[in-house]
Order: C-alpha cells, then structure tokens, then sequence
C-alpha cells in the first residue's frame, strides 16, 4: 500500500480534513460544479454528479449551497468560470506528486503551487513529467464493521473490481473507473458499509524513502492540501507506518 493510500486513511480515521481548515463548503462546491458541467445536473444519471452531492451531504453542506454550485454549473448563477486542471511536480526525494485543482485564477493557483514545492524543496514540473507513473482508478474505501474482509474482497471482486487491499482496521476496494459504481452498489446491497468512493491517481511504481524525506513530503502535501483552489494530491512514496502515525500524533 502506498504512503498515499496510508496518508488518507490516517485523515479519514484522525479527522485530518479540509473541514478544520474552514475550506470544506469551498472545495466541494467546486466539485459540485465540476461534475454538473461535465455531466449534467441531475445526480440520478450523472455518477460523479452523485458521489459530489452525497459527500456534501455527508460533511452537512445545506441543500441551498449544492443547489446554487449545480445551478452555477449549468448557467443559472453568477461567479467566474471553474476550471479543472492538474499540476505535476517533484517532492523530496524524488517523490512525484500530481495536484488536482479546480479554481477561477490560473496565475493565483499555479503561483500557490510553485511556490509550495520550492519551499519543500521540490519543483514543479512540465505537463506529463510524472502523470505517466499514474493510473486512474476507482477506489471504495470500506470499514469491516465486524465483516470478515475477506467476505467483503469476495463480494467486490465478483461484482468487477480489480485488487483489494485490507489495512488497519479499513479495507481499500480498487476497479476500473467505469466500474466504480457498479462495484459501490454491489458492496452496499451485501451491507458493507462505505466510508468513501471516488476515481483517484494511483501510483504505478512507488519509491521507498526513509523518515526525514517521509516528513518532508507530507508537509508538502499538507501544505498543498491547505491551498483553496487544491482539491486532492497523489504520491508515490512508500514509508512506514509508523513514521505516518508519528506525524500525526
């Protein structure tokens, strides 16, 4: 399991979300929007649409918020235009690190950006210099609840999904992106619980590094993650356990 899928597991168990930086409602309303313009306005047809809305509702976002970022979407409310865009760069130690944005000022974000990896003691890359080394993928992110994980890994990989990764205490489901909701609904109709389900960049090949650059990379991430236009970063580092607990704590 990469130290990517380690990290945001810790954030889903500790609470390390955008909701304590007082950014939640921004971030998701971008989401919102993004997902209504590519798909159109109705959840019931539009998968991404749907996934946007229920973790809106899941974080408490009100009703007229997810209704204003849908009408924003299709022309029927006012601010500027939302693009989608990803950046790529190089973290400590080699670490690639891809940066999904969705923001209204491209000079802002990519200032914000270039600026968070010189600091790291990274650099930002060219489009395509570090993309390659990632694939994307669905990933459901389940809790045991008490289930025998191998039961659940039988009941996702029967309905399509490609590798199931149990870790500590969550179990992370991977499928193409096209089957993520069918492999989600199938979790569900058996009473699996799940705690997220979203298309991701996953790493190809990871890179061991030691404590010092693990340290290093996630106050990158953490940094990149604090930004506003910044909706996810992807890594390929792998480190362990225990220096991730240790960071946290």
């Amino acid at each position: 399991m990469s130290g990517h899928s380690k990290w945001s597991q810790i954030k889903r168990q500790k609470g390390v979300a955008d909701a304590q930086r007082g950014q939640l409602f921004t971030k998701l309303s971008r989401e919102i929007i993004i997902a209504a313009k590519q798909g159109g306005p109705d959840p019931n047809v539009n998968f991404r649409l749907r996934l946007a809305v229920q973790k809106a509702r899941d974080n408490n976002m009100p009703m007229d918020n997810i209704d204003r970022a849908i009408k924003r979407a299709t022309g029927g409310g006012e601010g500027a235009e939302i693009a989608e865009i990803t950046y790529e760069g190089f973290g400590p130690a080699g670490t690639a690190v891809l940066v999904d944005v969705a923001t209204d000022n491209r000079n802002r974000t990519v200032a914000e950006i270039r600026n968070a990896f010189t600091r790291a003691g990274g650099s930002l890359g060219e489009s395509g210099s570090v993309a390659w080394n990632f694939d994307s993928r669905g990933v459901i992110s389940v809790a045991a609840g008490g289930k025998d994980p191998d039961e659940i890994g039988l009941y996702a990989i029967d309905a399509g999904a490609e590798d199931v990764q149990v870790g500590d205490g969550t179990i992370d489901v991977y499928t193409a992106p096209a089957d993520l909701e069918k492999v989600k609904k199938a979790l569900e109709d058996h009473a699996v619980k799940v705690d997220s389900a979203e298309t991701a960049r996953v790493p190809k090949t990871t890179i061991q590094i030691d404590e010092k650059a693990a340290i290093q990379v996630l106050r990158l991430v953490e940094k990149l993650e604090a930004l506003d236009d910044v909706q996810k970063v992807y890594f390929n580092a792998e480190f362990s356990e225990d220096v991730l607990a240790s960071y946290t704590s």
